[in-house]
């Protein structure tokens, strides 16, 4: 008898109601916005001890630990890798409590093209596809596909499979859907005069046709508008595939971009859909721990805040979260940090480029158990209709125990339709409590009695989210600049492919890491 029904049970009903009512445990455990703010805002401490390394990395997200990595098989052996936060894979990392692990950001991965070479091979060498069928397919564990029901949509005052609309739509309205599908699949295989497919990930083997290139000048909004895509449902769906993996509503992100969500999923499986995702409890911070294996010196806690080069050899000033600092020379240094922050690092008085990056909110609420809630079976992800955030993702929808019962769910919100600079101002004067009422309201529909089951509810506030791929960004001057490195000093992280996606910043880690071997010799 879990906790609810426990109280329900007894005369104490009444009192424990008002108990439930109270504040629930839990804190706001990340970003460490107050230490990273300290390289914009100065005051940082005199070197200390000095050491010497091959290589120094700072940021020890997916495209950081994918480049050290890669490194350590070519041969380089004293490597350093700095992190600012308290815990590896960037935007990809995970937490872990008594219930189970669960994500604090990406939390899977689609099925990966043939195209992605890098990432099919690392899958192969950590176990993740185990070997191919007579075509060619790889066989994935079935332990990292997402187990049925995949997804499902609150919708007309009850949960439906999937997550398109379409219930109870009138017959136009339908009828754009259906033609919505149609237009998708014409991109999904439409190549340009280059011989090359128009949406493909790594975004940077996409065609480079000036005809399909000219979709990333418009919004994905007037896209629609031009094609009459005016279905409020539609427009919705297609929204909340823009929220979910850019920040932007419709308005503030691409057409190219857009299209690009849809488009360029084409993975394989020999013994899955090609809609099936790869997931674990704790999302993508499985990934991060096999990537992390068996590597030295990564240090957490660790903020790097200048870099200087005196003929030709980079000294890069960190300070561990004691407030010691220190330096280390080094023949090549690898930023895998968003360029902004590398902008600071390189020259403070140098302005940063025209980037922007939404922000986000992942509240992880341990519950428990999920309370009932009418129509089809809780699924891995969660999806109210008309909701301004994202739903949530189910950590323990992949346990092998028969009735899991306590569970934790990760809410996620989007923050967005106002200046990004305004909302990261806003985020930050939230409270815990605020917070938590936040998700719960958007989840009040489907699961009006969710706080009674709450037994603690952590956040974490990602100020500068994931890189927003507005109207003219992917494929204008801005990125193109962000192409370029400079040796002794690289750079490799998912800004520079305009989608903050883990196949964009794994690849982007282990290009550059030959890149480095090749300049270190």
């Amino acid at each position: 008898m879990n906790r609810r029904r426990l109280l329900q049970s007894t005369p104490a009903l009444l009192l424990a109601g008002c108990e439930g009512r109270g504040s629930i445990p839990g804190r706001i455990v990340g970003g460490s916005h107050a230490r990273g703010h300290r390289l914009r805002d100065g005051g940082l401490p005199k070197i200390g001890r000095k050491e010497k390394a091959e290589v120094v990395i700072v940021g020890g997200g997916v495209a950081g630990l994918a480049a050290v990595r890669r490194l350590r098989k070519l041969g380089v052996e004293k490597i350093v890798v700095l992190e600012l936060e308290s815990q590896l894979g960037g935007t990809s990392c995970a937490g872990q409590n008594k219930v189970t692990a669960y994500p604090w950001g990406a939390h899977y991965v689609p099925l990966p093209g043939r195209d992605c070479v890098e990432v099919r091979r690392f899958f192969e060498e950590t176990g993740i596809i185990t070997g191919h069928d007579a075509a060619g397919r790889p066989i994935y564990d079935e332990l990292a596909l997402c187990h049925d029901p995949h997804e499902r949509l609150f919708i007309h005052g009850e949960w439906i499979e999937g997550l398109s609309p379409q219930a109870g739509l009138p017959k136009r309205e339908q009828e754009q859907f259906a033609a919505f599908a149609a237009e998708i699949e014409r991109w999904r295989s439409k190549r340009g005069r280059d011989g090359k497919m128009a949406f493909v990930l790594p975004v940077d083997a996409s065609s480079r046709d000036p005809d399909i290139l000219a979709l990333d000048a418009m919004t994905m909004a007037k896209w629609m508008h031009e094609h009459g895509f005016d279905s409020p449902a539609l427009r919705w769906h297609v929204e909340y595939a823009c929220r979910d993996d850019f920040g932007g509503h419709l308005d503030e992100v691409s057409a190219w971009a857009g299209l690009h969500y849809f488009a360029s999923r084409t993975g394989e499986a020999a013994n899955a859909e090609g809609d099936t995702v790869l997931t674990w409890p704790q999302g993508n911070g499985k990934l991060v721990e096999l990537l992390a294996e068996g590597l030295d010196d990564l240090r957490v806690n660790a903020m790097a805040f200048g870099i200087e080069i005196t003929n030709g050899i980079p000294r890069v000033k960190a300070m561990n979260d004691h407030g010691e600092a220190f330096e280390i020379e080094a023949r090549a240094v690898l930023l895998c940090v968003p360029r902004f922050v590398a902008r600071r690092l390189l020259d403070p008085a140098k302005a940063s480029p025209d980037l922007v990056y939404s922000p986000w909110v992942v509240t992880n609420l341990t519950l428990d158990e999920l309370p009932p809630s009418p129509g089809v079976l809780p699924a891995w992800d969660n999806v109210v209709f008309g909701s301004d955030t994202l739903g949530y993702v189910n950590a323990t929808h992949q346990s092998l125990a028969s009735v899991p019962q306590a569970t934790v769910i990760t809410h996620y919100e989007a923050l967005c339709g106002q200046s990004p600079a305004k909302l990261r101002e806003w985020m930050l004067t939230q409270s815990h409590a605020q917070w938590c009422s936040r998700a719960l309201d958007a989840l009040a529909a489907p699961h009006p009695e969710l706080r009674d089951q709450v037994t603690q509810a952590d956040v974490w506030l990602w100020g500068h989210g994931m890189i927003r791929p507005s109207p003219g960004f992917i494929w204008g001057k801005t990125r193109e600049a962000l192409q370029s490195s400079s040796p002794p000093v690289f750079h490799a992280h998912s800004d520079m492919s305009g989608m903050a996606l883990f196949e964009e910043a794994f690849t982007r880690g282990e290009r550059v890491a030959a890149e480095v071997k090749a300049w270190i010799g």
